[in-house]
Order: structure tokens, then sequence, then C-alpha cells
């Protein structure tokens, strides 16, 4: 695993967790690895908020392009972060909650619910044949 500091605007400094193989996405990355990286990042984000004064952070995975994913190297970004440093834009703005109503919360947490089973079964079986990624 690789801690490193990446600069995206002279004001902007976060650390990424990167393990050293191989894995171009969240969901390609076996479990054993993500669980070896979530580990590290009560240490590593204790270190940088006293080192940069900040009282909190983000944990950011881009996963897939359309989720601003640009190097396709599962990673986790750090991100310290201090009161109103409006960091993206859509802090700025007052949050808004979902428009959904109970039958359509119902409806997502039960197709959830059934992607889910499904998972517990790929696991299980460990059957190729009969798990597929695009379930």
């Amino acid at each position: 695993m690789h801690i490193g500091h990446k600069s995206c605007e002279s004001w902007v400094r976060h650390s990424l967790i990167i393990p050293k193989s191989h894995f171009p996405s969240l969901d390609a990355t076996p479990p054993s690895v993500i669980a070896a990286m979530c580990s590290k990042v009560p240490f590593i984000s204790n270190a940088i908020m006293k080192a940069t004064g900040c009282n909190s952070f983000n944990l950011l995975i881009n996963n897939g392009a359309a989720a601003g994913q640009v190097i396709f190297h599962t990673h986790m970004h750090i991100i310290p972060r201090k009161a109103f440093d409006c960091l993206w834009n859509s802090e700025s703005l007052l949050r808004h909650p979902l428009n959904l109503d109970d039958e359509k919360v119902s409806q997502l947490a039960t197709s959830i619910q059934e992607q889910l089973m499904v998972s517990d079964i790929c696991q299980e079986s460990k059957n190729e044949d009969f798990c597929s990624s695009k379930s």
C-alpha cells in the first residue's frame, strides 16, 4: 500500500491511499485489499488533521468515469476540511432533501435488498457462471 500526497490546486492538498497491486475500480478490488486500505484511514486522517489544523475530512473514492474517476487504479482520497471552506460549489448552496415518496423509497430498498441477496449467493457459491457482474 502506498500513501501519497496530491495537490490539485495550490490551496487544495490531500492524501491518497493506493494499493500496490493494480485494480481498475473499487468493484474489481478484493475485499481484503479494501479492508487494509480502510484500516489505515483513522491513523492517517488523524495525522493529516493535526498537521493541517483541520477538524474534519472527507473520505472519497471516485468509482467510474461518471463519478469523476480519471486514474483507473483504485485509490482513496483523504481531504482535510475546515468549516465554510467551500471546497465544492454545492456546499455553498442549501441542501435539499430528495423528493421521494414512501412507495419509491420502499421500492428502492427492496431492489437493493434483492441485489444484496444475489451478491450473497455469489459469494457463497463462487460460481462465476451463476454470478454476473451485470446483475
